[in-house]
C-alpha cells in the first residue's frame, strides 16, 4: 500500500474543495448575506487548506499505486469530500445536527438528491448554491475532475478513473487519463450551459435556473423549491428539463463520437437503443395504467415523461406525487430505480447495459437448454462478451443484492413500513432522491432515525461509486503493507 500517494492525493483533492468553496462566498457577497453565513462557509475553507496543505505539501518519492490504492482513494476522497463539505451546514446553523448535514452533503456529491430539509426556500443563497454545486461537482465524478486539472497526480491515475466511473466499460476516449477527463468536462459544462441558457429563455430565474442546470447535469435533483420543478407550473421548463435529464443519462463516449463527427458509430451504440427503448416502453404503460387520472393526454403524457425521465434517469426532480399513481406504475418506476441510466453518464442506477446483459445471458440459458450442443456466445455492443467481464457483471449483482438486504434489513429497525424502508434504500443506493410512501415525493427522510440516515448515506456513496471501492476501503486486507 503506497501510503504517501493517498495522502498526497487526498491532500490535493481537500485543497480542491476549498477552492470550489470560494463560489458560494461570491453568491453571499452578491445577495449581500450575514457575515455569519460567510463566516461558516469561511472557516471551512480555513479547517480545509489546513488539512490539505499539509497532506499534499511534500510528493513522495514513489508515486505508483495500482488498484487497491486507487479504490481506497475513490473511496476516501467521497466520504471527506461529503464530511468536510457537510460543515457550512452546521456552522451556519441551517443544518446543525452532524448525521442530518452528512446526509446532505453526500446526497448532493452522489447526486442523489434525498433531503432531510422540509423548508428548502428557508435556506441562504450561498447555501442553497453550494448544495446544488455538490451535484456538479459529483455528477462526472469528484476525481475526474480533479484529473482533468491536476494531471501531475501520476500515469497510473488510470485506477482512480476505473474506480469512479460508473458501469462497465466498453471502450475509451483518449489514450490519456488526464485527456479524458478534461474532454468529458468540456461535454459536461457545455451542456449544462446550454441548458441554463434554455431555462432561463423559458422565463425561469437566473439563479434558479444555475441551480436546478446543476441538479438536471449531475441527474441529482435538488431543486430550491419545496415542491420541486412543480413549483413552476410550466410546460416548457418541465419539458426543457425532462429532455435535459434523458440526454445526461446517455454515456458521454456517445457524445464524443458525434463531436468526432461519428455518427454512425455513434447511433449504432446498443446500449443506446436499449436506453431509449426501456424509456419508451415505460412511457406507454404508466400512460396507459394512469389514464383514468387525466382529463387531458397532453397533460398526462406530460407528467409521465417528465417522472419517468427522472427517475430512469436517477435525477428525482418531481412535477407530480407519483406515489398517488396506481400500483402498477409504483412497480414500473421501482423497476426503472434499480435499471438507472446508461454506464459512463452521470445517472446512477445497475445501468441499462448490464440490465441488457443479463436478459440476454437468461434468453442463451434457455436456448442453450434446448440445444445442449450449440455453442451461443453472448454479444454486446457488436463483440462477445468475454468471461471475465461476463463474471464481473454476475459478481455486482451478487454484491450488490446482498448490500442492498443489508442496508433494508437496517433501515427497517425504525422504518414505519417495509415499503417506506425498501423504496429509501432503493432511492438512495441507486442515487434517485424521493422514494415511496413517507419517503416520496410528498415527504422527505427527516422522520428516520440517525442510525437510518447514516445507513442511507453510506449507500449513496456505495452506489454512486458501484459498492466495491466503499468495500475495498472497509476490508482489512486493503491496509496491510505488502
Amino acid at each position: 500500500m503506497n501510503y504517501g500517494m493517498i495522502r498526497y492525493i487526498l491532500g490535493r483533492i481537500l485543497i480542491v474543495e476549498a477552492i470550489l468553496l470560494c463560489l458560494p462566498v461570491a453568491v453571499g457577497l452578491i445577495y449581500r448575506e450575514p457575515w455569519f453565513n460567510i463566516q461558516a462557509i469561511l472557516l471551512t475553507i480555513f479547517i480545509l487548506l489546513a488539512v490539505g496543505i499539509p497532506l499534499s505539501w511534500k510528493r513522495p518519492r514513489k508515486t505508483a499505486f495500482f488498484a487497491r490504492e486507487g479504490y481506497s482513494i475513490v473511496a476516501l476522497t467521497w466520504f471527506l469530500m461529503s464530511f468536510f463539505g457537510s460543515l457550512p451546514f452546521v456552522f451556519g446553523g441551517t443544518i446543525p445536527f452532524p448525521v442530518d448535514a452528512f446526509f446532505e452533503t453526500a446526497s448532493g456529491f452522489s447526486t442523489t438528491g434525498a433531503s432531510i430539509l422540509t423548508n428548502v426556500e428557508a435556506l441562504p443563497h450561498s447555501i442553497m448554491f453550494w448544495r446544488s454545486f455538490t451535484h456538479l461537482i459529483g455528477g462526472m465524478g469528484v476525481l475526474i475532475f480533479a484529473l482533468a486539472i491536476l494531471p501531475q497526480v501520476g500515469a497510473d491515475s488510470v485506477h482512480l478513473m476505473k474506480a469512479e466511473s460508473p458501469g462497465p466499460s466498453f471502450g475509451k476516449i483518449m489514450s490519456k487519463v488526464s485527456q479524458t477527463a478534461r474532454v468529458l468536462y468540456i461535454i459536461y459544462l457545455s451542456m449544462t450551459a446550454v441548458l441554463i441558457i434554455l431555462l432561463v429563455l423559458g422565463g425561469m430565474p437566473f439563479f434558479d435556473s444555475l441551480l436546478h442546470a446543476f441538479g438536471a447535469a449531475g441527474t441529482g435533483g435538488f431543486s430550491i423549491k419545496n415542491s420541486s420543478v412543480g413549483f413552476y407550473d410550466n410546460s416548457y421548463i418541465e419539458v426543457v428539463l425532462g429532455v435535459a435529464m434523458i440526454l445526461f443519462g446517455v454515456n458521454f463516449n456517445v457524445y464524443f463520437l458525434l463531436m468526432m463527427r461519428q455518427f454512425k458509430t455513434a447511433f449504432k451504440n446498443e446500449e443506446l437503443r436499449w436506453y431509449f427503448g426501456i424509456i419508451a416502453v415505460a412511457i406507454g404503460l404508466i400512460c396507459l395504467n394512469v389514464s383514468s387520472f387525466y382529463d387531458n393526454f397532453a397533460a398526462m403524457l406530460k407528467d409521465v415523461f417528465f417522472t419517468v425521465s427522472s427517475i430512469i434517469t436517477t435525477t428525482g426532480f418531481t412535477t407530480r406525487d407519483f406515489d398517488r399513481w396506481p400500483l402498477t406504475s409504483h412497480v414500473i418506476l421501482l423497476f426503472l430505480m434499480f435499471c438507472g441510466a446508461m454506464a459512463g453518464s452521470t445517472g446512477g442506477g445497475i445501468k441499462v447495459s448490464r440490465i441488457a446483459i443479463y436478459l440476454k445471458t437468461s434468453l442463451q440459458e434457455v436456448r442453450h437448454m434446448i440445444s445442449p450442443n450449440r455453442i451461443l456466445p453472448i454479444k454486446f455492443e457488436g463483440k462477445v462478451i468475454d468471461r471475465d467481464l461476463l463474471r464481473g457483471i454476475s459478481f455486482f449483482f451478487m454484491t450488490y443484492m446482498f448490500f442492498f438486504s443489508f442496508c433494508v434489513l437496517i433501515v427497517s429497525i425504525d422504518a414505519p413500513n417495509f415499503v417506506t424502508a425498501l423504496s429509501a434504500v432503493a432511492a438512495t443506493l441507486n442515487n434517485i432522491g424521493p422514494g415511496l410512501d413517507m419517503v416520496g415525493p410528498a415527504g422527505n427522510y427527516a422522520q428516520l432515525s440517525n442510525l437510518s440516515k447514516f445507513t442511507l448515506s453510506i449507500a449513496m456513496i456505495a452506489g454512486r461509486l458501484e459498492i466495491f471501492p466503499v468495500l475495498v476501503l472497509l476490508t482489512p486486507r486493503t491496509w496491510r503493507r505488502m
